[in-house]
């Protein structure tokens, strides 16, 4: 399929074949090499912050980023959400979505794009997603950035007992709770060496609120039911043969470091990085750093990597 046209960091929508429309923006030369941002649970891509956006153009790069499924102006889905009781005892409906849907809706987007190969980066959720992705569609990936995510085994990459307290408060029913909500759970989450930004987070969950298309609770909730029913993936990162950077923060309290090392003990001569005093959050302070890891990665392996051909 030819190329999209739009304008310069608009939202786009792609109509996919199963139905999901997913909202993008893309960002930078469209001649250079493509990077897809996949953002976590909850996240839409304005979570991707301008800043960080405009390292990675800078340094000549093509920035795609989406709304997943169930989040911001991407199509929310019908299936009723999961019941707390569900939810706890990882017991996901019979209509859930799964990792892998999630994965084909990222892959829509480069289809509907005409983009064959991309850098892909993902952190959390969105990690899990790129993960999928670089183990399912090989031919599709050139490099994996995956950023404080983890593998879905049971045992590596828990939250804090404190954040589980958290994440277990009712859910937000209007902005004012929204930013509430965000400031109380990303302050706790953020880590030891980067208190947050508390007006820059205000905006950036105000801004998210707005653009949603759906109510956000039951997203997320659905969101949490697709991360269950795809379980330990551990198995499937062992085919992953794109080269893999890992990046983690050494105070996360959403998902544990361990859950980074496992991910680089589970795909082949992946590389680790740790940054000291990071938790659960990008903040403007470590954009810089973390965008040049991207793109040095990224460099490392031009568009003429051949992993699948050698793996």
């Amino acid at each position: 399929m030819a190329e999209a046209s739009g304008a310069e960091g608009a939202d786009q929508y792609a109509a996919l074949p199963s139905g999901m429309t997913i909202c993008f923006r893309d960002h930078g030369d469209r001649t250079g090499p493509a990077v897809l941002l996949v953002a976590g649970m909850g996240e839409d891509l304005t979570f991707w912050t301008d800043s960080f956006f405009g390292s990675l153009v800078a340094r000549g790069l093509r920035v795609v980023a989406i709304d997943n499924r169930d989040v911001g102006r991407s199509t929310f889905v019908a299936a009723p959400p999961p019941a707390l009781w569900r939810q706890i005892a990882a017991r996901p409906r019979a209509d859930a979505y799964a990792l892998s849907d999630m994965a084909r809706d990222a892959v829509g987007v480069l289809d509907h794009l005409g983009i064959p190969r991309v850098h892909l980066v993902g952190r959390s959720m969105g990690g899990m997603i790129a993960q999928t992705i670089a183990a399912t569609a090989p031919e599709r990936v050139l490099s994996l950035t995956s950023i404080y995510s983890t593998t879905g085994a049971r045992k590596v990459g828990r939250p804090a007992l404190s954040t589980i307290r958290l994440l277990a408060a009712p859910p937000a029913r209007t902005r004012t709770e929204a930013v509430r909500a965000h400031l109380r759970i990303t302050g706790h989450i953020a880590g030891t060496g980067y208190p947050i930004d508390d007006a820059a987070e205000a905006a950036i969950a105000a801004r998210g609120w707005d653009r949603s298309a759906g109510d956000q609770a039951a997203g997320v909730a659905r969101q949490i039911q697709a991360i269950q029913r795809a379980g330990d993936r551990t198995a499937q990162l062992r085919r992953i043969t794109a080269p893999t950077l890992v990046i983690n923060g050494d105070r996360d309290l959403l998902v544990d470091p361990s859950g980074g090392a496992a991910t680089v003990r589970a795909i082949r001569a992946a590389r680790h990085v740790v940054l000291p005093g990071m938790g659960h959050h990008i903040p403007e302070a470590l954009v810089g750093p973390v965008t040049q890891y991207i793109s040095q990665h990224a460099a490392r392996v031009g568009e003429g990597g051949n992993h699948v051909r050698n793996s």
